[in-house]
């Protein structure tokens, strides 16, 4: 096959797992992240960079956001929100990050594949993304081409890009707005 074939059934896989994520559930995230005074970003690997992409934007939009285990990441309070992606939902140290949270009084958001997970079992609102993971509990009802977690990966940082249009809409913002706040030292 070539990159273009690749490309119609990764988007075809894309078309099968965003559709079927939850409304409700995304609408509860928004209010989350829209009444938290501080939004931390947690994930390992490949879902650690997609939350990376999510925190940069919400700082685009003025909204206090950072990412867990960077030098100037302040500490979590009971007005914080701590936003974890984790296809498993049972990664060790996103475990720990999760207690921390609930200790303090702190809410939690997780993107799963699992919603049975330690992390989910703490979270406020859990979004389940069903997509097949070599990590996961839970394999997802979707079978995909792509290996190991590729599928949950790509659809975790698309769902975040969803969530940053929620919150454009509902803070009356569009991307002029956002692109002041666009890094200038590049």
């Amino acid at each position: 096959m070539n990159n273009q074939e690749y490309a119609k059934i990764i988007l075809s896989e894309l078309n099968q797992t965003l559709p079927t994520i939850d409304i409700e559930k995304s609408n509860q995230f928004v209010d989350l992240l829209l009444n938290a005074k501080e939004i931390f970003c947690a994930g390992a690997g490949r879902s650690g960079f997609a939350v990376r992409g999510f925190a940069m934007r919400m700082m685009h939009m003025g909204l206090n956001s950072y990412v867990v285990g960077e030098t100037c990441t302040p500490n979590i309070d009971e007005t914080g929100l701590l936003v974890v992606c984790s296809g498993s939902g049972s990664t060790k140290s996103l475990v720990n990050h999760a207690q921390k949270a609930k200790e303090v009084g702190a809410k939690v958001a997780l993107i799963t594949i699992d919603p049975e997970s330690p992390i989910a079992k703490m979270a406020d609102v859990v979004i389940e993304i069903s997509a097949p993971s070599p990590k996961s509990a839970k394999a997802g009802e979707i079978k995909s081409i792509q290996p190991m977690g590729s599928l949950f990966e790509q659809s975790e940082a698309l769902y975040m890009d969803t969530l940053i249009l929620m919150l454009m809409e509902r803070k009356h913002m569009d991307s002029d707005t956002m692109f002041g706040r666009h890094a200038n030292m590049e």
